[in-house]
């Protein structure tokens, strides 16, 4: 008889996977010993010819008992791991110890949140936890999505719904790709895009705008851009919007995580004066991905999210009293993403999730400082949240982009780029609160390393500090 291999959950589930965590543990400590770094070195073929010889045979007729170390192994060796200091290209963060344990535990129970009866605690924990967060923004309720571009397309969505006739999408040029992309998603008209030369909304270029266009509108501004962290001048835009009568999304998938610190709170004033507004917690809130929300104002909006499929949510059954779970996302099967946020919100509470705001803002102003009195890089501007633009003094677009590359072949730094002001940037986008000046100091000593130009001019033998 052959005996079939043990499950996650039941009984005896805690059992199985105490040795099998053992196995992905030892695998995660030796692939990043086997990387060394922020990057696996050798670019996009090695890191493939790497995991191919892992892999072998991805459908074997007989399987391999150390296929999960093998695999994970593989993984952690080939990642980008933005637990590093030097990994700091995206809005990528490392996560938070329980975030990760919590959700550990929500795949070993594996509720799937589009009908009560597969995920009751599961449903009970996210109707508390999305309300709570809703009234950080001054919303009345809040669905839970898988980040800012399921969060921006919902946003489009109710907006369409509430007028019947159609509405037209009127964003910056510093948007969120998945803003436009929604309005293509959905049918509606070519959003009109209003240009951003200094990186943000200007109000009255905005007001210009909304005079000359007709019929129903959608204003989206952002509160923590994606190329340089900027916030358009929201309490400004909420004025316009409510004298044209149109209705306003907040896009804070990055920003929104200063609602955590009493420090920088003030800067996301008017949050509550908008119709939707987009959260992130697997940015600014350290959460494993997916971790994204949007909330809503007015409730009633949602209703034209409802749906019916008798398996799941049969009127006899909702007028029993059984929740109905259909009408909280555009998708049916769901995780239980919730757990691990309510984890880290009761374990940490705000205090601890303020601090760890303030590091990571606090550590992008100390390394724009360095940047700004080492006279070899410009600075482009001071950091509004945590990312930092820069580029070598001397060097050309060319030569950034090649640096960035160079650096990303070797494995020794993850840096982004971003194009602002008719110039190519190196983008640090600081997230990491275990992150110290010294780390600062030797990523700006690889760039300097890695910089051709900055390389001929030093004295044979001398090392870039």
């Amino acid at each position: 008889m052959t005996t079939s291999p043990p499950l996650a959950s039941g009984p005896q589930g805690p059992d199985a996977l105490r040795s099998l965590v053992e196995v992905v543990l030892d695998a995660l400590r030796d692939g990043a010993h086997a990387r060394g770094g922020p990057l696996p070195a050798g670019g996009p073929e090695t890191v493939a010819a790497a995991v191919r010889d892992a892999l072998g045979d991805p459908l074997p007729a007989e399987g391999d008992p150390q296929a999960l170390r093998r695999l994970v192994l593989a993984l952690a060796a080939g990642t980008a791991d933005p637990a590093d200091p030097l990994c700091a290209a995206h809005l990528h963060t490392p996560p938070l110890a329980v975030a990760t344990a919590a959700d550990l535990a929500a795949s070993v129970l594996n509720p799937s949140l589009d009908s009560w009866d597969q995920a009751p605690a599961a449903s009970a924990l996210e109707a508390l936890v999305t309300r709570a967060l809703a009234a950080e923004t001054g919303a009345a309720d809040a669905l839970v999505t898988t980040g800012g571009t399921e969060s921006n397309q919902l946003a489009v969505l109710l907006a369409r719904e509430t007028h019947t006739g159609g509405v037209r999408l009127v964003c910056g040029a510093n948007a969120h790709h998945s803003l436009p992309r929604a309005a293509w998603l959905l049918g509606l008209p070519e959003p009109v895009i209003v240009p951003t030369p200094a990186g943000t909304l200007d109000p009255t270029a905005l007001d210009e705008t909304l005079t000359r266009l007709q019929g129903p509108l959608l204003v989206a501004a952002t509160a923590g851009t994606t190329d340089a962290g900027l916030i358009d001048p929201l309490p400004d835009i909420a004025d316009l919007c409510a004298a044209h009568g149109a209705r306003l999304h907040i896009d804070a998938a990055y920003g929104g995580g200063l609602l955590l610190s009493a420090r920088h709170r003030p800067r996301l004033t008017a949050l509550d004066r908008a119709h939707t507004v987009t959260l992130d917690l697997h940015k600014l809130g350290w959460q494993p991905v997916a971790a994204g929300l949007l909330t809503v104002r007015d409730e009633a909006d949602l209703a034209v999210l409802g749906h019916r499929a008798d398996y799941l949510n049969a009127d006899d059954d909702t007028e029993a009293g059984l929740p109905d779970l259909l009408g909280r996302s555009l998708r049916t099967t769901r995780r239980p993403d919730i757990l691990k946020i309510a984890a880290t919100l009761k374990t940490l509470g705000r205090t601890g999730l303020g601090a760890l705001v303030d590091q990571v803002c606090d550590l992008a102003h100390e390394f724009a400082a360095l940047i700004d009195a080492h006279p070899g890089f410009e600075l482009y501007d001071r950091p509004t949240i945590s990312t930092v633009l820069f580029r070598p003094a001397r060097a050309d677009d060319d030569a950034v982009a090649a640096i960035r590359r160079k650096l990303l072949h070797d494995g020794r730094a993850v840096l982004g780029r971003a194009a602002l002001d008719g110039r190519l940037w190196l983008k640090a986008t600081l997230l990491n609160p275990h992150t110290r000046p010294g780390d600062l100091t030797a990523l700006l000593a690889l760039v300097e390393r890695a910089d051709p130009a900055a390389a001929a001019d030093l004295p044979e033998g001398h090392t870039p500090t």
